[in-house]
């Protein structure tokens, strides 16, 4: 890691501001570490709903870099396929593990398959979620509750406590959380509320893990087109999607997965606990 072993500053005072550089002890570190070298070259990654949307654009920036990655998905099989296609086409290497996420022992075996085929784990994103909107609060259902969450958040504890034994000083978990999380959502009361729980289980878990150099942040994408959205809104909404964000649309994936590179590679060194938010604009104060 940057810094890892650096000199400690030593007891200096300069008599005039912005002072000299050249008389500091250590000097700061200016030039960026091997910026020719892919920027995960050699990690392994977990990426839970990495079958399409924002997981697939994260699995191929990754493959990109230089990781070998396994896809954690539930049921669509022809888009994960299609995934490690495209993930063998770029050089890269790719493991695809279905399932549910709602399950802990899945999770588990997740981990288990990972260890076992590429024998380390540097790079968790936990990614796979539901949405399901209603006009009321009354319209949610115990049933939609709990699987809300037990997708959204639940998951994300079972999948990360499965890992945990394995992930090394240096490693690197990133959880995605929404903007939601934090100007909230009229028809998605259920889902923004585990999103605001991931915002608090990533800064929790950060701290907990800052001392293992185990760095744990998260990105809050804004309007983003992937399969989730036909998939929760009517023809009209999808229409509409992203056009109230200042930048006037949604975004692509390919416009998000960057914000996961730079949290799992060696450029995010001294950020934990930090949440990334591509939203088109929208301003959240988070």
């Amino acid at each position: 890691m940057k810094g890892k072993n650096d000199k400690a500053p030593q007891a200096q005072k300069q008599d005039k501001q912005p002072g000299d550089q050249f008389k500091m002890d250590p000097q700061p570190e200016s030039e960026a570490d091997n910026a020719q070298k892919r920027k995960l070259e050699g990690k392994v990654a977990i990426i839970s709903g990495g079958d399409s949307g924002i997981g697939r654009a994260v699995a191929l920036a990754f493959v990109k870099e230089g990781a070998k990655v396994c896809i954690a998905y539930l049921d669509e099989k022809k888009d994960a396929e299609d995934t490690q296609e495209l993930i063998k086409e770029a050089g890269g290497e790719c493991l695809l593990i279905a399932g549910d996420v709602k399950d802990d022992k899945y999770c588990d075996s997740i981990v288990a398959k990972t260890i076992d085929v590429f024998g380390k784990l540097d790079i968790l994103v936990n990614n796979a979620a539901v949405q399901y909107p209603q006009k009321s609060l009354l319209d949610i259902s115990n049933e939609q509750l709990q699987r809300t969450f037990q997708t959204n958040i639940f998951a994300y504890f079972y999948l990360t406590r499965a890992a945990l034994p394995y992930l090394k000083e240096g490693a690197s978990i990133i959880n995605t959380t929404s903007v939601t999380a934090y100007r909230g959502s009229e028809h998605l009361i259920d889902y923004a509320s585990t999103k605001g729980a991931i915002v608090g289980f990533t800064r929790s878990l950060a701290t907990n893990l800052a001392k293992k150099n185990i760095r744990v942040n998260g990105v809050a994408p804004g309007p983003i087109w992937t399969p989730l959205i036909p998939a929760s809104f009517t023809k009209k909404e999808v229409a509409e999607f992203g056009k109230d964000v200042p930048i006037g649309r949604p975004g692509q994936p390919n416009e998000v997965a960057p914000s996961y590179v730079f949290l799992a590679s060696e450029d995010a060194s001294y950020m934990t606990g930090q949440i990334i938010h591509p939203n088109g604009g929208e301003i959240v104060n988070g």
